[in-house]
């Protein structure tokens, strides 16, 4: 309802009577467009009148209780300029109330981008959201984020351990670039943050550990996980791709483990040959998997494809209370399920196998990756040149000739 216009004073404004129902608007006789709503209720608001686009529109400007005449006319007279400079005040408020905040965008995050990673990235990248980016960022308009929002909450997780906050800050600088290809930002606000110093565990079983974990594993009950862990140690293979393992990716006559794509950290195929260790125990569980596939076509359910299932036949989805429980029988302290892979590096560069040897039997493309085991290597390195010196100084001793190289293969 209106009530026509009256050159507004804050008295009349507060004296306006209320309606039986609904609303009244009384308009400003000095400023067009400008009125004083009150509801039934007596509520009292200032509104503003126009039209953009052809269209009418009344944005309101606040309650007059903190408005004052002056104020809400110089308001008004602000607005009005903005109209006549082509732009739609009440438009933009609504696009901006509906401008997505970083919720939304970890929401279509998970939806388009993360099914494209493996399970266990997939896993990581939501715990963290969960935990750190949504509670610090999630309320924030992505379009508004600032490079001292993200910075604020990677020293906040940084308290905890550097590891989750250099990985929160990934995961929000990936969000950020999607942000700027899905036109909802210009530029990424998380480039250029320093990340917190990550020192790598150096973590290796010793023959005695390697001993007595043996030991628990072979008097645990629970023999899918045992398997699984020896496996490892086996293998060095990660985690993941051994939980995710099916019979269809082993062949046992030619002891060959082929890892497809999307089952390994690198994306990429890996190929590995199985030690005879490795093949004699996918072998005795290959049989008892025929075993229980028989016992399953009798009841008409599928075989078991998965190497390590559970009793509904998907596979196992975590070994961490296990390996705990493992670990406490075999008196091992301080050791990851991770640290079995490091383990297996170990023995292969102690042996005396090269680098790049080491990098394909664990699956790395890049050389830098396998180069954390370089100091292994002092023990062959160490008794290569013993060997050689002794050769060297025992030569006038025992009449051995040193045999020099031809010119062309000197280094």
């Amino acid at each position: 309802m209106v009530s026509g216009s009256a050159a507004l004073t804050d008295r009349i404004v507060r004296d306006l009577p209320p309606p039986a129902r609904g609303n009244r608007i009384t308009y400003d006789a000095e400023v067009r467009g400008l009125g004083v709503r009150v509801t039934a209720a007596g509520g009292r608001s200032w509104v503003f009148n126009y039209r953009a686009r052809g269209i009418e529109r009344r944005l309101t400007i606040g309650d007059a209780s903190a408005w004052n005449v002056r104020a809400a006319r110089e308001r008004a007279k602000e607005l009005r300029r903005l109209v006549d400079s082509g732009a739609d005040p009440m438009a933009e408020r609504h696009a901006e109330r509906a401008a997505p905040t970083v919720n939304d965008l970890a929401d279509r995050f998970e939806a388009e981008h993360l099914p494209k990673k493996r399970p266990g990235t997939q896993d990581e990248y939501r715990r963290l959201l969960r935990v750190h980016i949504r509670p610090a960022l999630g309320s924030k308009k992505v379009a508004e984020l600032r490079h001292a929002d993200i910075e604020a909450m990677h020293k906040k997780i940084a308290a905890t351990g550097p590891y989750a906050a250099n990985r929160s800050v990934a995961v929000v600088s990936k969000m950020m670039a999607l942000a700027v290809k899905w036109e909802l930002r210009e530029t990424n606000p998380a480039r250029g943050i320093e990340r917190e110093p990550e020192h790598k565990r150096e973590r290796y079983l010793s023959g005695a550990e390697i001993a007595r974990l043996s030991d628990a594993l072979a008097a645990h009950p629970e023999r899918i996980s045992a398997s699984a862990v020896r496996l490892l140690l086996l293998t060095g293979a990660r985690k993941g791709e051994t939980l995710a393992a099916r019979w269809q990716d082993f062949d046992l006559a030619a002891g060959v483990w082929t890892k497809p794509r999307g089952t390994t950290k690198t994306d990429k195929l890996h190929r590995v040959p199985l030690s005879a260790p490795a093949l004699a125990l996918l072998t005795e569980m290959r049989a008892e998997a025929d075993k229980e596939d028989a016992r399953r076509a009798q009841i008409k359910l599928p075989p078991v494809s998965y190497v390590f299932a559970s009793v509904n036949g998907k596979p196992l989805g975590d070994i961490k209370h296990f390996w705990a429980a493992v670990c406490r029988k075999a008196g091992i302290t301080g050791a990851r399920i991770h640290d079995l892979r490091h383990t297996y590096a170990s023995i292969l560069a102690s042996s005396g196998l090269s680098l790049p040897i080491i990098g394909a039997l664990l699956g790395h493309t890049q050389p830098g990756i396998t180069a954390r085991y370089a100091h292994l290597f002092d023990d062959p390195l160490r008794a290569a040149t013993e060997r050689a010196g002794a050769v060297i100084t025992g030569a006038g001793k025992s009449g051995a000739e040193v045999v020099p190289l031809p010119a062309g293969r000197r280094a």
